[in-house]
């Protein structure tokens, strides 16, 4: 559980910008107004030494009303060991600012959500595709996304992959 007096210094701070505190599991969430995100971790960074960012990452939504997506960060203090994860819901093609100012380490994850999800991140300088190729259509982590992958994937595999070393499924698990 974390320290109240973190909660406490965000809500002083940031009055307007806190929609929700909750916990899960014994993890504290914050969910913060997007305008107000970047803001928000530069504080838990320089005020009060959230310095490790564990992960960020993006939770799809797509039946939701408004805004689509979550994106999430999951900061630890190595001067406390306390961990907060922050989350700020984002619509469909809104652009977040990037973190890496704050964390270097944030340009990685964000061409990861980039990648998965199409959430585009304000001043990362290397944001690009992390996993897929440049030109695959699609975000693989959304929820609309076949499982199987469409006409796409299978053209592109058939187009990139050497005779032989597709293997395509004659049988299933089923009996």
């Amino acid at each position: 559980m974390l320290d109240t007096k973190v909660v406490d210094s965000l809500k002083a701070k940031f009055k307007d910008s806190i929609v929700e505190v909750s916990e899960s599991c014994g993890d504290s969430i914050i969910k913060v107004e997007l305008s107000s995100l970047h803001d928000v971790l530069k504080f838990l960074h320089s005020d009060l030494s959230f310095d490790y960012l564990l992960f960020l990452t993006a939770v799809d939504y797509p039946k939701r009303e408004g805004k689509r997506f979550d994106v999430v960060y999951q900061l630890r203090s190595t001067a406390t060991f306390d961990e907060v994860r922050i989350k700020a819901e984002v619509a469909d093609g809104e652009d977040v600012e990037s973190a890496s100012d704050i964390w270097g380490c944030a340009i990685g994850d964000e061409c990861e959500t980039y990648d998965m999800f199409g959430i585009k991140y304000i001043n990362n300088s290397e944001l690009r595709r992390a996993f897929m190729p440049d030109d695959w259509n699609g975000y693989p982590l959304r929820k609309e996304y076949p499982l199987k992958g469409d006409d796409f994937s299978d053209r592109y595999l058939d187009k990139y992959l050497p005779n032989g070393q597709r293997h395509k499924i004659e049988h299933t698990r089923m009996p």
